[in-house]
C-alpha cells in the first residue's frame, strides 16, 4: 500500500462512491451494505454466544462514528470502566478498571497487534477508527485465552480485512470530516466485494491535524513557533495507512490473507521540539476448516508485525524503537458432549525488541511464549456455566546493548510458567432479569522492561530501573453483575474486586540520577562556583500487594416513544442514556493509593430521534481525584464536559448518507486528566482539548 494512495484517501473515496452509484444503476441485484460484519461479540465468548457472562461492550456503526477520536484511548474513554492514558491528542491507550500498560491486551481481529505503546505513554497505538468496523472491550480478567497480559481487560479492534463470510456483490463506506479544534482533515474509504467463492477488501485512510486548541495560554519553547498560544504545544499529527485483503471460500471452510500499513508523524507534547516518526506493517493469514466429527471447526491465524519508530529532536534523529513479532493461534471447537461445548487452543508469540539511542532505557531483548488454553460452557435450564484455563511458558532474554559504550543493561534470561483459571455463571432470573458472576485466578510473567530497564525515560520524567529477580504477578478477581431489559429500557451494573500478590509497578526509590546515571550526584565546582547537575528521580520496578475495587453502571430509559412514558403523535423517540463508574486502587503494603486512577464519574445523554434526524446532548462529570500517592503525584480538580451532536440520514440511489456535526467540550472547560502522567508529574501543561466542532459525512453502499 503506497503512501501516495493513503494520502489521497479522501479523493479516492469520493471517486469510488461516484463509480459505485453509477454501477448500481445497471445492477440493482447487488446487496446493500454486504460488507457488514455479523453482529456477534466474539471477544467475550469464543463460542459466539449472544448472551455474555463476561462484562463486554461493543462499539460500532453510528455510535463509533460519533465518539471516534484520533487515538484508541480517547475513542473508548467514558465507556463503563474505561478511561485513557492521554499523552496529548496523539498518544493514548485504554485504561480498564484502573489498570493500563501490559495488563490491557490490545488485539486486531482477535490476534496479537504488537507495538511499543505499552512501553511508554508517548507511544501511539497504530490503529485508526476511520477503517475500523467494530471495537469490543472485555473488562476484567476472564479472557484467559488471551494470556496474563489480559488481566485488566481486552480491547479487540475488528476491521474485517480478512472477510470471514461470503460477500454478495459490492459495497463499502466512505468517511470525510473536519474538526475545528485542531484543524483536522480526515478521510477514509473501505471497499469490499465478492461472491460465494471469494471476497476482497481494500481500505485506506488519511488524517492531518495541527496543534490542538485549549482554553488556556501555554508557552511554547519550539523555536519555530515561540511564544504564548491557546494550544497544546507540539501536538500536530499526520497519519496515513491502508490495507488489502482477500478470502477464498470452499465447501468446508475458508482461507484468507491481508497486508496493512500504518504511518504516523506526531509531536510528543512532553518536549516542544521532539516528534515521533512511526511505521507499522502487518501481514496476516487466517482460515477455518469445518471437518465435522468430534471437532466441528478448526480456526487458525498467523501474523507478522514489523513496528519501528524514531524520535527526532528537531531534524536530528534520536532514539529508535523497534518491535518485530510473530503470532500464531490455533483453536479447535468440539461438538457438544452431555451439553458441554467448548474450544481448545494453542498460541505462540515471539517478539524481538530493540531501542538504540541516547534515551534507550531498555535493552535489546527477545520474548517467547507458548500456551495451551481451553474454554468450556454448559447450558442449563436456568442459565449457563463457563470454565476456562490456560498454562503458559514464557522466556525473556536480555541481550544488553550493541553499543559497547553502554554497559548499564544486565544480560540474562528468565523463564516463567504462568497458570490461570476462571469460572463464570449466567442465571436467568426472569425474562427481564439476569445475574452474572466471574471468578478468575491469573498469573502474569514480568515484561522485558520490568526486568531489565535501566535508563532515563522522558515520558515518565524518571530514571527507570528494572528488577531481574521479579517473580510472577498473581491475582484473584471476582465480579458480580445484574442486568435488566424491557423493550427499549435497560440497565446493568457490575461490582468487582481484584487482589494482587506481587503487583509489579514503578515506585520512587528516594534516589536521583544525573544524565550519566550517577546516583545522588553532588555539586560540581566550576570557575563560576558550585553547579548542581540536572537530575531526575529514580523509580524501581517492585512487586507489592494491591487491591482494586469498583462499580460500573449504565442503561437507557425511554422517555418518549414506544415503551416510553409518553406516546408522541409521530414516530419520534427520546431516550436518557446514563452511565457511571468508580474505582479504588490501593497499595496494601503501604496503604497508599496507586497512581493515575480515574476519579468517580457520572454522565448522561439525551438522545432524540425523528425520522432521518437525530440529536444528542450530554455531559460527563469527573469528580476531584485526591487519592494519589504521597510522592511524585498531583491531585486533580473536578470538572464537567458537555457534548452535543446532530445527524441527518438520507438515501441517494443505492447510497445511504449520514451527515453529522459534533461538538466536544461544548463550554470550552479547562480540564486535566487524572489518568495521564502529563497531569500527575511536572511536565509542561497538557490539558484536555478545548471546544471543537467536527462536521462530516459517511456514505455506505
Amino acid at each position: 500500500m503506497s503512501s501516495h494512495f493513503a494520502r489521497n484517501a479522501v479523493g479516492l473515496a469520493v471517486l469510488s462512491l461516484v463509480s459505485c452509484l453509477a454501477w448500481a444503476q445497471s445492477d440493482s441485484s447487488a446487496t446493500t451494505g454486504g460488507a457488514a460484519l455479523p453482529e456477534v461479540t466474539v471477544t467475550g465468548n469464543p463460542l459466539g454466544a449472544s448472551e455474555l457472562i463476561a462484562p463486554t461492550t461493543s462499539v460500532s456503526g453510528e455510535q463509533l462514528l460519533l465518539r471516534a477520536q484520533p487515538t484508541l484511548g480517547e475513542t473508548l474513554n467514558n465507556l463503563p470502566g474505561v478511561s485513557s492514558t492521554y499523552f496529548g491528542p496523539n498518544a493514548s491507550r485504554p485504561t480498564i478498571r484502573g489498570q493500563d500498560g501490559d495488563r490491557i491486551r490490545i488485539l486486531q481481529n482477535g490476534g496479537a497487534a504488537p507495538d511499543a505503546s505499552a512501553l511508554s505513554y508517548d507511544h501511539a497505538v497504530p490503529v485508526d477508527a476511520l477503517v475500523t468496523e467494530r471495537i469490543e472491550v472485555l473488562r476484567g480478567p476472564s479472557a484467559l485465552q488471551y494470556g496474563g497480559s489480559a488481566v485488566g481487560g481486552v480491547v479487540n479492534v475488528i476491521d474485517n480485512r480478512i472477510p470471514s463470510e461470503p460477500l454478495e456483490g459490492f459495497g463499502g463506506r466512505v468517511d470525510a470530516g473536519y474538526a475545528t479544534g485542531s484543524r483536522e482533515k480526515s478521510g477514509g474509504v473501505v471497499l469490499e466485494g465478492g461472491n460465494d467463492r471469494y471476497a476482497l477488501h481494500v481500505d485506506a485512510f488519511s488524517r492531518d491535524a495541527d496543534d490542538t486548541k485549549v482554553p488556556i495560554e501555554l508557552n511554547c519553547e519550539n523555536p519555530r513557533r515561540p511564544g504564548l498560544a491557546r494550544k497544546i504545544c507540539n501536538s500536530a499529527n499526520r497519519a496515513d495507512g491502508g490495507a488489502i485483503g482477500g478470502t477464498l471460500f470452499f465447501d468446508q471452510g475458508w482461507i484468507g490473507a491481508s497486508a496493512s500499513t500504518y504511518r504516523s508523524n506526531y509531536g510528543t507534547v512532553a518536549e516542544d521540539d521532539v516528534t515521533i516518526d512511526m511505521k507499522s506493517d502487518r501481514y496476516a493469514l487466517e482460515g477455518e476448516w469445518r471437518p465435522g466429527g468430534f471437532f466441528t471447526s478448526i480456526h487458525g491465524k498467523f501474523s507478522y508485525t514489523d513496528y519501528r519508530h524514531t524520535e527526532f529532536e528537531g531534524q536530528e534523529p534520536g532514539t529508535t524503537f523497534a518491535n518485530k513479532s510473530h503470532d500464531f493461534r490455533l483453536e479447535a471447537r468440539h461438538r457438544k458432549i452431555a451439553g458441554l461445548e467448548g474450544v481448545i487452543g494453542f498460541s505462540s508469540e515471539t517478539g524481538r525488541f530493540s531501542a538504540d539511542g541516547e534515551e534507550a532505557f531498555a535493552p535489546h531483548s527477545r520474548t517467547r511464549s507458548n500456551a495451551l488454553f481451553l474454554h468450556e460452557e454448559l447450558g442449563t435450564s436456568w442459565g449457563r456455566l463457563s470454565f476456562g484455563a490456560r498454562t503458559e511458558q514464557v522466556k525473556v532474554t536480555s541481550f544488553g546493548s550493541p553499543d559497547p559504550d553502554i554497559t548499564r543493561f544486565a544480560v540474562g534470561e528468565r523463564d516463567f510458567h504462568p497458570h490461570s483459571a476462571a469460572l463464570g455463571a449466567l442465571v436467568d432470573l426472569t425474562p427481564q432479569w439476569q445475574l452474572t458472576s466471574n471468578l478468575a485466578y491469573t498469573e502474569r510473567a514480568p515484561k522485558d522492561y520490568e526486568l531489565f530497564a535501566n535508563g532515563p525515560h522522558v515520558a515518565t520524567a524518571a530514571w527507570e530501573l528494572g528488577n531481574p529477580d521479579l517473580q510472577k504477578e498473581k491475582s484473584v478477581g471476582f465480579d458480580l453483575g445484574a442486568q435488566w431489559k424491557s423493550g427499549a429500557n435497560n440497565a446493568r451494573v457490575n461490582a468487582y474486586v481484584t487482589r494482587f500478590r506481587n503487583y509489579i509497578g514503578l515506585e520512587a526509590s528516594g534516589n536521583v540520577r544525573d544524565s550519566e546515571g550517577n546516583i545522588n550526584p553532588g555539586p560540581v565546582e566550576t570557575a563560576e562556583g558550585l553547579v548542581f547537575p540536572d537530575v531526575v528521580d529514580e523509580y524501581v520496578y517492585r512487586g507489592v500487594r494491591a487491591r482494586f475495587t469498583g462499580l460500573e453502571a449504565s442503561g437507557n430509559l425511554r422517555l418518549l416513544g414506544t415503551d416510553g412514558f409518553a406516546k408522541p403523535a409521530d414516530d419520534s423517540t427520546l431516550d436518557l442514556q446514563w452511565r457511571g463508574d468508580l474505582v479504588r486502587a490501593k497499595n496494601t503494603d503501604t496503604g497508599e493509593p496507586l497512581p493515575r486512577i480515574a476519579p468517580a464519574r457520572v454522565g448522561a445523554t439525551l438522545a432524540y430521534g425523528n425520522g432521518p434526524w437525530s440529536a444528542r446532548l450530554g455531559f460527563d462529570h469527573y469528580a476531584a481525584q485526591r487519592r494519589v500517592p504521597g510522592i511524585g503525584a498531583r491531585p486533580t480538580d473536578a470538572f464537567t464536559l458537555w457534548n452535543a451532536a446532530i445527524t441527518y440520514r438520507m438515501k441517494v440511489q443505492r447510497a445511504n448518507l449520514t451527515w453529522y456535526a459534533r461538538i466536544d467540550n461544548l463550554t470550552n472547560k479547562l480540564a486535566y486528566s487524572a489518568t495521564s502522567i502529563l497531569t500527575t508529574t511536572a511536565f509542561p501543561d497538557a490539558p484536555l482539548p478545548g471546544r471543537s466542532l467536527k462536521v462530516g459525512l459517511r456514505a455506505t453502499f
